[in-house]
């Protein structure tokens, strides 16, 4: 079923009472206080954050792409299209880190739905062109096992070698440890058989989907997703200063799939939730069909390497992700705190904006508990 969605940026959003969402009042409140008060760890000035080496050490932190200082927690939560809370300024436009390769997801769906993309299963080398898809290795690389970060890619793009990201572990990050076996080489395993998060794929990603779109990625998804939902003007989406490629004869930035070595989307939490919204809508905006609902489906269907991750989305479809969410639930993810959170069963949508990661299963459950109705 269709949520109503919020109206055009700039009217105020339908607005529900906790009471008339099916919440508990004085629990949702608490739900609202216990966000607010676990801030994430990262320090506001993201510069001096990302070169401290919470990624990897120099010189592979080098920043090649804009970045800017963090603002305060905020977030919002919607049911059934309705805002129910928020906390925070949730206009103020920050990066957002690696929710910008869930935004890459919609932008390929919306590739596939174009016919640029013929079939997920189909080597990338078919229809990209640009020396990053050939040879017996990378030409057998699928843009499915690019989306499930299964593709093994091998090679270095903007500055930057895949290597860096090489046994990289999410929860050493989160937690601000040394970075230990991060970066160190290991043998490639065949395409499709081997799961590792990593930055520099998914850029290629991004350049590939350029590729196909002949334009930039910003222009493509402004166009296709953030007006007809009536989003703001105010986000942006930004590549690095050595990730400019010819396109039909002029230059054009290809924008990265987060904020590791700088750039991504800077955006505020109000658009954040309108993309959640469409996601929740299974594509659908105010009876438009934005994105085929079959790709939303693709998007959340597990990884058969990591039952927690589908196309560029995270998933708890085996409870293990975020044990008090559903398990039908979904979620964009960005370092330092950044979450979209859906939940198709309960008709929820909630942004959070640096939270303390380690206690957004927490956060969930609260919110849950709060639930009357």
């Amino acid at each position: 079923m269709e949520h109503p969605p919020p109206p055009p940026d700039g009217v105020p959003w339908p607005r529900a009472t906790p009471e008339e969402a099916g919440f508990d009042a004085v629990r949702l409140a608490a739900a609202v206080v216990f966000a607010e008060a676990h801030e994430t760890p990262w320090q506001r000035d993201l510069r001096a954050q990302l070169e401290a080496g919470n990624f990897e050490p120099p010189p592979d932190n080098e920043i090649i792409g804009p970045v800017s200082p963090r603002g305060g927690p905020n977030g919002l939560l919607l049911r059934h299209g309705r805002l129910v809370a928020s906390w925070g300024d949730t206009r103020q436009v920050d990066m957002t880190f690696s929710v910008a390769k869930s935004y890459l997801s919609i932008l390929a769906g919306i590739a596939v739905a174009d016919g640029l993309i013929a079939d997920l299963d189909e080597p990338i080398g078919r229809s990209v062109d640009d020396g990053g898809f050939e040879g017996a290795h990378n030409g057998a690389i699928t843009w499915r096992q690019m989306l499930q970060l299964t593709s093994e890619w091998e090679g270095s793009l903007f500055g930057k070698s895949e290597q860096i990201d090489r046994n990289r572990s999410l929860a050493s990050e989160a937690a601000g440890r040394p970075v230990g076996a991060k970066g160190a080489a290991r043998p490639l395993q065949a395409p499709g058989t081997f799961w590792e998060y990593n930055d520099v794929r998914v850029n290629r990603l991004s350049l590939a989907l350029l590729r196909r779109f002949g334009r930039a990625l910003p222009e493509v998804f402004a166009e296709r997703i953030m007006r007809p939902i009536g989003a703001s003007g105010d986000w942006r989406w930004e590549g690095y200063r050595t990730s400019f490629v010819d396109v039909g004869g002029r230059p054009v930035q290809s924008v990265s799939g987060g904020g590791h070595w700088g750039g991504g989307v800077f955006i505020h939490a109000e658009d954040q939730a309108r993309i959640g919204q469409l996601m929740l809508n299974r594509g659908l905006w105010g009876g438009t069909r934005i994105l085929p609902e079959s790709w939303i489906a693709a998007s959340v269907a597990p990884c058969p390497l990591n039952p927690r991750y589908g196309l560029f989305w995270w998933l708890n479809s085996d409870g293990s992700y975020q044990p008090s969410a559903p398990r039908d639930s979904f979620f964009a993810i960005g370092a330092g705190g950044n979450v979209t959170w859906i939940d198709p069963g309960h008709g929820l949508v909630a942004v959070l904006r640096w939270i303390d990661s380690t206690k957004l299963d927490a956060w969930i459950g609260r919110v849950l508990a709060a639930l009357v109705g």
